[in-house]
């Protein structure tokens, strides 16, 4: 995504990883259809991946670094905003369909398939008929982005917990709060 998205809402994936790779003392590196980080959390791996493609075609660099990395399908989690939840709510699916989010299309279409994780962030939908992408490709209210460190934080412990625990489990601790 392009330096004049960097804080937006559409970028919210992209700022949870950034956040957790600086946590960790881990670096993003240019790589092919993205910017890849390698995590260790609990005796894990972690391939943290930024595509670099147009979202509308995020399907071609998730598929790449599935098969790069040898990741099965049911070990993906994809981080993604969502207008449908309100600011700052976070939810775990286990699969699903698109929701109307170009990027999750694209991986749809690309796997073939819908059964894969999916973390989605609430960005709201308050904003006028016909705004909807000033909505989504706009920055962050001042009250939104006071509360982005917290929330944020909350994503880094489901990441883990996916990555540790699996996908029921985590729902079960995560999606009942």
């Amino acid at each position: 995504m392009g330096d004049e998205y960097h804080n937006t809402r559409h970028n919210i994936g992209f700022a949870i990883l950034d956040a957790l790779a600086k946590a960790s003392g881990i670096v993003f590196n240019d790589r092919r259809y993205g910017f890849v980080a390698d995590y260790k959390f609990k005796g894990r791996n972690f391939v943290l991946l930024k595509p670099s493609t147009y979202v509308n075609l995020s399907g071609k660099s998730v598929n790449y670094w599935l098969q790069k990395e040898d990741i099965p399908d049911e070990n993906l989690l994809v981080l993604l905003d969502d207008i449908s939840l309100p600011f700052g709510t976070i939810r775990l699916r286990a699969k699903g369909g698109d929701g109307g989010h170009n990027g999750l299309t694209s991986i749809i279409e690309t796997l073939g398939h819908q059964d894969f994780a999916r973390l989605r962030f609430g960005i709201g939908g308050d904003f006028p008929y016909g705004m909807q992408i000033n909505h989504v490709l706009g920055s962050w209210t001042d009250e939104e982005a006071a509360a982005l460190p917290e929330k944020i934080e909350s994503c880094h412990h489901i990441i883990r917990s996916f990555g540790t625990i699996g996908i029921e489990r985590t729902m079960n601790v995560f999606n009942s709060r």
